[in-house]
Formats: structure tokens, C-alpha cells, sequence
């Protein structure tokens, strides 16, 4: 080989050397800014607590009408479904062998009357024994027995409303034999203004509520009575407000729960008995609670709710929580987070436990941008002008 080709062999050689020299001392490339998250600060603040349970209407007093006296019904006074008053006559039941029995008895009565009115002169001067008139003295006052019975009686043959309220359907028809206290009612009225809505809850809620009032961590009204709400069953929300007015004293072995009552006003009659509703009721006001933004709350493998908080350094940072209930868009947490702590709620996906991240206090985006960026590309209207 010419000395030319090796001084061009050894060159190419040299010149590859320093371009790998060069290759192996490149710096290193540089780290990735950390990610960009959405941050909400917490404050404690008071919440109304409400729970809603499923519950009946019932009528606020119930009066099954049955006949006293034994008879032939001649004549029915109401219209079925229709208002009655108290004391109103409801069926006439035949009366005429009751006055009978009542003229007789009265007559009796007039004949034992005199009888003892004539014996009390007689005793007195001893022509008569003191049994005799003792006698007609008993002979007197049960004959006016009699006549009361016979008038009681005679009154039972019209049937009277015991209560005000509304009347259902009649069971029986004009030309029936009816039998006095029969199994079957003739009638039922029911008062509906006001009315009861009974619901059960679980007696460990019960504890709870009354553990955090005692402790005054919930607040409740002066009085001491929730008040109630109720949604009818077409999901319309009922216009009157109730009041809690009992709660059972046993508790039910099969369910575990007790029974709650309300009291509402009910004018229209927009509630009748057996009327399934919802019932809403407001168990008063948790003082310095704290709320999460359902989408800065997830669940690990075993279900438990956690949530990731800016930590020292700007760096993600774990916390198990215990989450009470949701509230609106919220969860009412309990433990694990407290005011002054920032939650991230947006760009959980690229955050990891104890990575370093970019936190920004979170803007909720306006209605007016949301309608502005959900408008169709293809609407005249969403286009600029030219």
C-alpha cells in the first residue's frame, strides 16, 4: 500500500474515533417539567344534613262505623267519598220497634212512680212494712233503667259519624238486616287534614344523629323537631312542610329499624292513606364540615375512598379518607382531610404518590363559555362575521 492510502486510511480512522469519542460525552437530555394539575383549597363550613326515606301516608285518625242496635237499614244520608261532620247521621236504621219498647218502658215507669210515691206516706205511718216500700222504691228506679236502655236505643238507630273527615264507600245497601258490634264496618271515615307519614331509618343513624347533637356537632332547631319535606310518587315536591312529631320506642328485630313519624298539613287532600312518598328530612346542621369535590375523590382496590393533596414540596401525597354521605356534587368527609388542604380534582391521571406536580387553584368554566364551546361548527349563527 502507497504511503498516500495510509495516511488516508489512518485519518478516516482517527476522524471516526473522535466522532464516537464525541457521541459517548453527549449530555444528558433534560428532565420533563412535572405535570399541570387542578387544585381545590378546603374550607370548613356548615351543611344542612337531609336524608331522604321512603314512607306511607297515614290518616290522622280512622273511625270504622258499625251499628249498635239490631235493625233494617231504610235509608243511607251521604254520598260515598264525600266530607262529613261529626255527629252527622250516616244510616237510619228502622226505629219502630225501638220507640215501642221505649212508650213501654215509659209507661212502666209512670205506674212504678206512682206506686212508690204512694207507699212513702204509708210507711211513714207504719200501714205498710218498710220491705214493701223498699220495694217499689227499686220497682221505681228500674223502671226509669228501662226507660234510659229503650232510649239509648232508639237514638242507636241513626248512626252517627263519630268523626269529621272523608267517608269512603258504603258496604251495605237500603233493605239490609244489620246485627249490633258486626265484624263488618258499614263505613270508615278518615281525617285528612292533617295527616301522618311514617318512614323507618336504621336505629344505628338514630344513635348517630343524637351522639353528634349531644356533642354539638349537629345543630338542630329550637324546638328540637326536624323539620320534614316530602316528594309525591310523580317526583313532584309536596308544597307544605312537615314537622317530626314521634318516633317508635322499640326497635324492630328484623329490620333494625324504628319507625318515624311526621305530621303535615294536607287542605287539598293531595295525601291519602297508603300513598307512597319520599321522605325528606332535615336532621339539622353539621358545624364545621368539610366538602370534597366528587371528582378529586377515587376508590382503591378494597373500595375505600382516598384522594390526592398537594404535600410538602409541591409534591402528590395519599390521604384514606371516611366519607359520610354525598351532598349535591360533594362528599361530606369525616376524616382524613382537613381546611387548608388542597385536593387535586383535575389531572389525576398523570399523578402518582409522592411525584412533584404544578398545582393551579382550580377555575370553574362559566355556562356562558360552556354554551359558547358546545354550539355546532355547522350553526350561521356560532360563525363569526366577515
Amino acid at each position: 500500500m502507497s504511503t498516500f492510502g495510509k495516511t488516508l486510511t489512518c485519518g478516516t480512522l482517527l476522524g471516526a474515533a473522535v466522532l464516537l469519542q464525541g457521541c459517548g460525552h453527549k449530555a444528558p437530555p433534560a428532565a420533563p417539567p412535572p405535570p399541570k394539575v387542578s387544585v381545590v383549597t378546603l374550607k370548613t363550613q356548615a351543611v344542612p344534613l337531609t336524608t331522604e326515606l321512603p314512607g306511607r301516608v297515614v290518616a290522622y285518625r280512622v273511625a270504622e262505623v258499625r251499628p249498635q242496635v239490631n235493625g233494617i237499614v231504610l235509608k243511607r244520608l251521604f254520598t260515598e267519598g264525600s266530607e262529613v261532620k261529626a255527629g252527622q247521621q250516616l244510616y237510619q236504621i228502622d226505629a219502630a220497634p225501638y220507640q215501642a219498647a221505649y212508650d213501654s218502658a215509659a209507661a212502666a215507669a209512670v205506674s212504678a212512680r206512682a206506686q212508690a210515691e204512694r207507699y212513702k206516706p204509708l210507711a211513714e205511718a207504719n200501714a205498710v212494712s218498710k220491705q214493701d216500700y223498699d220495694n217499689a222504691v227499686a220497682a221505681d228506679l228500674q223502671a226509669r233503667a228501662n226507660v234510659e236502655t229503650a232510649r239509648i236505643n232508639l237514638v242507636y238507630t241513626r248512626v252517627l259519624s263519630p268523626i269529621s273527615g272523608r267517608i269512603g264507600r258504603s258496604s251495605i245497601t237500603e233493605g239490609a238486616l244489620v246485627t249490633a258490634n258486626q265484624a263488618t264496618a258499614l263505613a270508615t271515615v278518615q281525617q285528612l287534614d292533617p295527616t301522618y307519614v311514617d318512614v323507618t331509618q336504621p336505629s344505628g343513624v338514630l344513635l348517630r344523629l343524637k351522639r353528634e347533637a349531644a356533642a354539638g356537632q349537629l345543630k338542630q332547631g329550637g324546638d328540637g323537631q326536624a323539620q320534614v319535606k316530602l316528594r309525591l310518587e310523580d317526583g313532584s315536591d309536596y308544597e307544605q312542610a312537615g314537622s317530626m312529631q314521634f318516633s317508635e320506642v322499640t326497635v324492630d328485630e328484623g329490620t333494625g329499624s324504628v319507625t318515624l313519624r311526621a305530621l303535615f298539613p294536607n287542605p287539598d287532600r293531595t295525601l291519602l292513606p297508603g300513598m307512597f312518598v319520599r321522605e325528606q328530612i332535615q336532621e339539622g346542621v353539621r358545624q364545621d364540615a368539610v366538602l370534597v369535590p366528587q371528582q378529586g375523590v377515587t376508590h382503591d382496590q378494597k373500595g375505600q375512598p382516598t384522594a390526592l393533596v398537594i404535600g410538602d414540596g409541591n409534591k402528590a401525597e395519599l390521604r384514606q379518607l371516611v366519607a359520610d354521605r354525598a351532598i349535591g356534587d360533594q362528599w361530606l368527609v369525616t376524616s382524613g382531610l382537613k381546611a387548608g388542604d388542597r385536593v387535586i380534582v383535575e389531572g389525576l391521571q398523570s399523578v402518582k404518590p409522592g411525584a412533584p406536580v404544578d398545582p393551579a387553584e382550580y377555575q370553574p368554566q362559566p355556562e356562558t363559555n360552556k354554551t359558547a364551546q358546545g354550539a355546532p361548527q355547522g350553526d350561521a349563527s356560532a360563525q363569526p362575521k366577515q
